[in-house]
């Protein structure tokens, strides 16, 4: 028996080198090619691609005529980008009221009309270059899974989303002013913690529902309640069981400290983060995602949202505030993830208001390769997903952008000239012709 089984699994181990050998090639000529991985620009190297894989890099060489060769010689060829924090099936108007609006989308709109919603909004990262995005709830339930796998399928286009479901959080999660009786309708949108072993319930259930990743709310301002540093421990210890991360809300420096002592492996957000618990989440390599906007995506929503403009000193304030936080987060030595948390309608396309937090790095001072090395090969770091995204490299996934202009001295006209898409070796968009 062991014998037959033995030559049964030689056979088909060698038909499928002979297909995969018979297969035909993809060839990118990059003009420069963005190392992720090294952070550096490479000139001249040959991308080979079989199937929806990276098969090799090498430098320019003769091809064969009967190979297909797609010449991105003039341009700069980058991974497929990442936005590691998005909310693809939640959108506001500036002017709304996050807890009113969320209430109405609950139960006022059915999951299919979200669903649809957030399928357009999909389509908007990948015309962007955006390949994969990290998204973080606000989602009903598990209606974010069943967007990704529709992509995954092709039903729909749309980026590789890793998902979180609904976000575990505290009594209320981040749905204020909901009347005693009606608090269940929040049950719709989070899911509510009741202690530790509730906390190790609700992770399963997760697990069970498919997630890609585990967010939590460390705190739910406005509301007043938060996890307590024993609910969170019970959540990581049961994620990290099961190989998944866990990221953290956090608006407060010290719903953050509790988050890190119990274990997460990532901190959203985090505006008020004191220069201690920055040390901290250096020493433990827990990663940073600051979702700002930069000077002209805030002018833009006073605007919509109806402030008076001679009282917008605030913006400037708190763009200097969030730049400080920033630089100190950089000088200790935590790593910074790139992600954009824009669910607001700024009356631009979902995919091109995320990349808008490449113009807030780039004015916030971060230098223009380590901003796109934030949203690439550490972003895949950090969803331990470097052997597939974020990185172009034997066996990765041939997510592939190109971009024209110079990175270095010219980044955000040049990050937003995106001419080439790519992603699992479909060609998406291609306008060098």
């Amino acid at each position: 028996m062991y014998k037959i089984l033995f030559i049964t699994l030689t056979f088909l181990i060698t038909a499928q080198t002979k297909i995969l050998a018979q297969q035909k090639s993809t060839y990118i000529k990059a003009g420069l090619l963005y190392d992720s991985k090294s952070n550096t620009l490479l000139k001249n190297k040959l991308i080979e691609i079989q199937g929806e894989r990276i098969i090799a890099i090498t430098d320019f060489k003769t091809l064969p005529k009967t190979q297909q060769v797609i010449d991105l010689s003039e341009y700069t060829v980058l991974p497929g980008l990442i936005d590691a924090h998005t909310h693809v099936l939640f959108s506001q108007e500036a002017q709304e009221d996050f807890a009113e609006h969320s209430v109405h989308s609950l139960t006022m709109e059915s999951d299919a009309l979200r669903v649809l919603r957030g399928s357009k909004r999909a389509k908007s990262y990948v015309d962007q270059g955006i390949t994969s995005i990290k998204d973080l709830g606000n989602s009903g339930i598990y209606l974010d899974v069943s967007l990704r796998d529709a992509i995954n399928e092709g039903s729909i286009l749309g980026p590789r989303i890793f998902a979180s479901g609904p976000i575990l959080a505290a009594e209320g999660g981040q749905i204020y002013g909901v009347l005693p009786e009606h608090q269940d309708i929040i049950g719709l949108e989070y899911r509510i913690i009741s202690g530790p072993e509730d906390a190790k319930n609700a992770v399963n259930e997760h697990v069970n529902q498919n997630v890609d990743v585990i967010k939590i709310c460390a705190d739910n301002i406005p509301n007043k309640t938060y996890l307590t540093v024993d609910e969170i421990k019970s959540v990581v210890n049961t994620a990290h069981a099961y190989h998944l991360k866990v990221t953290a809300h956090s608006i407060t420096n010290q719903s953050a400290w509790n988050a890190i002592e119990a274990g997460v492996d990532g901190i959203e957000h985090g505006f008020n983060l004191a220069d201690s618990t920055l040390v901290k989440m250096a020493e433990k390599n827990i990663y940073l995602v600051p979702t700002e906007n930069s000077r002209a995506y805030m002018d833009t929503y006073a605007k919509l949202a109806g402030y008076n403009p001679n009282e917008l000193g605030w913006i400037d304030s708190y763009i200097k505030k969030m730049k400080d936080r920033l630089h100190r987060a950089i000088d200790l030595g935590v790593p910074i993830v790139a992600g954009s948390d824009n669910y607001t309608d700024i009356k631009v396309s979902r995919g091109e208001s995320s990349k808008d937090m490449f113009r807030y790095y780039a004015e916030a001072g971060m230098k223009p390769l380590d901003i796109l090395q934030s949203s690439t090969y550490i972003s895949a770091v950090h969803l331990n997903k470097t052997n597939d995204i974020g990185y172009i490299a034997p066996q990765a996934y041939a997510d592939i952008i190109a971009v024209k202009g110079d990175l270095i001295h010219n980044f955000i006209t040049t990050i937003n000239s995106v001419v080439f898409v790519m992603k699992g070796g479909d060609v998406y968009i291609n306008t060098t012709d």
